[in-house]
């Protein structure tokens, strides 16, 4: 929860939009709270009898030998701190990872801080750990696996013959290349110990409830960490055929594209498939994403009296043109009221991309709301927030910023140039001088970016 953001030098509207789009993105935050989705979607029998309701499947903690947690992501630390309030004694054990900054105390599941967005030796060193507590996974195993944003970088390790670095140097060629995210993703698994459901092979023999945090859009359980609790529908011969189509031969590390070509001759294991015995006792649930986020902030924005319009949850794009639609969409509705009349609350959600230009510091929320501001200058009556839910915008301390109309006026009498900040992507010091960072701090989370837009 925030209270407050950057100060504001006094717009008079019908609504207080700064006050109401704060508790409008807090509800949006409170619904992706690790901890209540979990309670959401795992719940007791009021009896304390062991039985757990996890989305229409019981199991009774009773019938099982050990019971373990194992996972990774940004929301790992109080996702598995809820898992030990459930279970209580019950459970065995278990090892977790998460981002430097975002651990809590657990009592007995082991958690390790590690790099992220950058992998490091301690993320390698929490998947080893994970990897081998589910070595000796017996039938009679009940395994909880904990999965949220960030847990692709934060369970990183390669499978053998390959180094952490391999792995960097390829995700990074790929990146160049303008491959998509399911073409990055499909190397990604299959040069993984860990993704495209080898997690779910390791646990076999045992039962495997994945307890998922969707942080992508269209909550694609193949995309969301990698996969590693589902079915791989990729292989080795689609690998060699997204390097060839991004002519990356002579680019990536020679030890993997000679480990992919024996994968393709099968002299290397593929990736788990649909129909695999491996996911037979396997689930896997989504208790948080987006969407439940955006319909939260959609019911906060009604109860307050705005005329509420979700517009998408699947909003992607370079983040200045989806600025400038969002900011066209503002001044219709003042024109005409369409597409829904004021007081009106647009809310969207998603990830857009920045592409670099300049040397400045900002993330794709506080270029988003820069670009607005731009965008709705001189117009009353139009205030923008664009907030990321993890807390962290970028390589910032800031979450987003909000703006209004009057914003780039005000910060030109600082003696700051709007466009001038926008063209060298240098958003966060714009905010930073000319008021409006918001500053969460971590908050454990991420369901993507939440964008809202109040206009009377």
């Amino acid at each position: 929860m925030v209270d407050s953001v950057g100060k504001d030098d006094g717009l008079t509207m019908k609504h207080d939009h700064r006050k109401d789009i704060m508790e409008i993105f807090n509800a949006g935050l409170d619904a992706a709270n690790p901890k209540a989705a979990i309670k959401r979607a795992v719940v007791q029998d009021e009896n304390d009898s062991g039985l757990l309701r996890i989305r229409g499947r019981e199991y009774d903690l009773r019938q099982f030998g050990r019971i373990l947690v194992v996972g990774a992501g940004k929301a790992a630390a109080p996702m598995a701190q809820t898992m030990e309030e459930l279970l209580k004694e019950r459970l065995t054990g278990g090892v977790v990872t998460t981002k430097y900054g975002h651990g809590l105390s657990l009592k007995i599941i082991s958690l390790i801080e590690a790099g992220h967005p950058v992998p490091d030796d301690k993320g390698l060193s929490g998947t080893e750990r994970i990897l081998d507590i589910l070595r000796d996974t017996q039938e009679t195993d009940l395994i909880f696996c904990l999965i949220s944003g960030g847990g692709s970088a934060l369970m990183p390790l390669p499978v053998a013959g390959l180094t952490l670095e391999d792995k960097q140097i390829t995700t990074q060629e790929l990146l160049d290349c303008g491959a998509t995210i399911h073409e990055i993703n499909t190397i990604r698994k299959h040069i993984s110990a860990i993704k495209g459901g080898k997690l779910s092979r390791s646990a076999y023999p045992g039962t495997l409830v994945a307890l998922i945090l969707s942080d992508v859009i269209g909550d694609d359980l193949d995309v969301i960490a990698s996969g590693p609790t589902v079915p791989d529908r990729s292989t080795f011969n689609d690998c060699i055929d997204i390097i060839d189509r991004y002519d990356l031969t002579k680019k990536i590390p020679s030890s993997v594209l000679e480990y992919l070509l024996r994968g393709r001759s099968g002299e290397e294991e593929e990736t788990p498939k649909p129909g695999d015995p491996v996911f037979e006792k396997t689930e896997a649930v989504i208790i948080g994403s987006a969407g439940l986020s955006l319909d939260a902030a959609a019911a906060a924005s009604r109860n307050l009296g705005y005329n509420t319009l979700i517009l998408s949850s699947f909003i992607e794009g370079e983040t200045r043109d989806v600025a400038t639609v969002h900011a066209a969409i503002g001044k219709e509705i003042i024109k005409s009221g369409n597409p829904v009349k004021g007081p009106a609350s647009i809310i969207s959600g998603g990830e857009t991309t920045v592409t670099i230009r300049g040397a400045g510091l900002g993330g794709r929320n506080t270029e988003f709301v820069l670009a607005a501001a731009i965008a709705i200058n001189g117009v009353d009556g139009i205030t923008i927030l664009s907030g990321g839910t993890d807390g962290t915008d970028g390589p910032t301390d800031a979450a987003g910023a909000v703006a209004d109309g009057r914003t780039c006026a005000q910060a030109v009498t600082k003696g700051v140039k709007p466009d001038e900040y926008l063209r060298n992507n240098d958003s966060y010091h714009f905010f930073e001088t000319a008021g409006g960072l918001i500053k969460t701090g971590p908050t454990m989370t991420n369901v993507m970016d939440l964008r809202i837009m109040l206009v009377d």
